[in-house]
C-alpha cells in the first residue's frame, strides 16, 4: 500500500472510531446554574467494542507495553502498570512513582480498585482481562491485527490513544514518519532474497510467517518469506533444523525469546542454531543472521517510539 493510500486508510480508521465529544453537564446540589459542572467524555471504538472515557484523563492504567511506549513518546503520564515486564528502554516506569498492578495475563484488581483509575488500556496479552476490567473502569483495548497491513492496523490503534489523549497531531506526525522509515528501508528488504524469521525458546525453534507479530518484516519491509503458509500461532509453528537447512533462506532473523522475558536457564539462541544444519544455510556462510532486540520485538512488539528502532534495526542489518 503507498504512503498516501495508507494515510487514507488510517483517517477512515480514525473516522470509524466515532469519536464523539458528548458534554456532560450535571447540577450542583442546590440547582442553580452558577453550579453547574461539565465534564467532557471521548467514546472510542476500540479492539472489543466501544467505550465512553474521560476526555484527557488524568489516572491511567497500562497493561501493555506498546501502549506504554506511545503514551510515554506522547508524553502522556500513567498511574500504574505490570512491572514485571518493563523493557529496560522504559526502565524509569520500575520506579516506586508508578504501582504495580499485577502481570500482563493476570491483572491485580485489588491493586487497581485502590488506585481508582479513570482509564484502564488493555492490549494483546492483557485483551482477555476487558470484561472483568470493563466492569468497574472505563477500559478500551489497544489489540490490532498483525495481519495484512501492520502500519495501518498499528496507525488505527494509535491514533484511538491519540485522541483520547488530545494527541492527534502527535501521532500523526509520528505515523508520517514511519511509514518514510519504511518505504526508504523496503528497496533493501525487496533486493535482500528469502527470509526466515525464527524464534527461540527452551531449546526449540519456532517458525513465524507474515501473519505474525514479526510479520512486518515481510509486509513492511519487502523481504520474501523463504517458507510461505506458516501456522499464524502466538509463538510461531515449530520446526525442525532440518527445515531450516532445506528452505535455505538467503537471510535470517532471530528472535530469543528466553532473553526477553528474563529467562537465562535454556541456550542462547546462538548455540541453539549453531548446529551443522543451520550453519550450512546461505543465511549463515553469508553472516547473514540478524539476532534482534527480543524486548522490542517480543515483549513491546508496538509503540510509536518502539517501532521505529524494530525498522532501524532491521534496515541497518540488511544496509551492511
Amino acid at each position: 500500500m503507498s504512503s498516501t493510500s495508507r494515510r487514507a486508510a488510517v483517517a477512515a480508521g480514525s473516522l470509524a472510531l466515532a469519536t464523539a465529544l458528548a458534554a456532560c453537564s450535571s447540577s450542583g446540589a442546590d440547582g442553580g446554574a452558577g453550579d453547574a459542572e461539565t465534564a467532557e467524555t471521548v467514546t472510542v471504538e476500540h479492539a472489543q467494542g466501544s467505550t465512553e472515557v474521560p476526555a484527557d484523563p488524568q489516572r491511567v492504567v497500562v497493561l501493555d507495553m506498546g501502549v506504554l511506549d506511545t503514551l510515554d513518546t506522547l508524553g502522556v503520564d500513567v498511574v500504574g502498570l505490570p512491572k514485571a515486564n518493563v523493557p529496560s528502554f522504559l526502565g524509569e516506569y520500575e520506579s516506586d512513582e508508578y504501582t504495580d498492578v499485577g502481570t500482563l495475563q493476570e491483572p491485580d484488581y485489588e491493586a487497581l480498585a485502590r488506585l481508582d483509575p479513570d482509564l484502564v488500556i488493555v492490549g494483546f496479552r492483557s485483551a482477555a482481562a476487558y470484561p472483568e476490567l470493563s466492569k468497574s473502569f472505563p477500559t478500551v483495548d489497544a489489540t490490532f491485527e498483525w495481519s495484512g497491513d501492520y502500519l495501518a492496523n498499528f496507525g488505527e490503534s494509535a491514533t484511538m490513544l491519540g485522541e483520547i489523549f488530545g494527541k492527534e497531531s502527535e501521532v500523526e506526525a509520528a505515523l508520517a514518519d514511519i511509514e518514510t522509515q519504511a518505504e526508504e528501508i523496503r528497496p533493501a528488504g525487496e533486493a535482500a532474497g528469502s527470509g526466515m524469521v525464527l524464534m527461540t525458546s527452551g531449546g526449540e525453534v519456532t517458525l513465524n510467517g507474515a501473519d505474525s507479530r514479526f510479520g512486518l518484516i515481510y509486509s513492511e519491509l519487502g523481504v520474501t518469506e523463504a517458507e510461505t503458509g506458516v501456522e499464524a500461532a502466538d509463538h510461531g509453528e515449530a520446526v525442525s533444523f532440518e527445515l531450516i537447512r532445506d528452505v535455505n533462506p538467503d537471510w535470517m532473523f532471530v528472535v530469543d525469546r528466553d532473553a526477553a522475558i528474563g529467562e537465562s536457564s535454556g541456550q542462547a539462541a546462538e548455540q541453539v542454531l549453531d548446529n551443522e544444519l543451520v550453519t550450512s544455510t546461505t543465511a549463515w556462510q553469508e553472516d547473514q543472521v540478524v539476532y534482534l532486540d527480543g524486548e522490542r520485538w517480543y515483549v513491546v512488539m508496538h509503540g510509536l517510539s518502539n517501532v521505529p528502532a524494530m525498522l532501524d534495526e532491521v534496515g541497518t542489518a540488511l544496509a551492511r
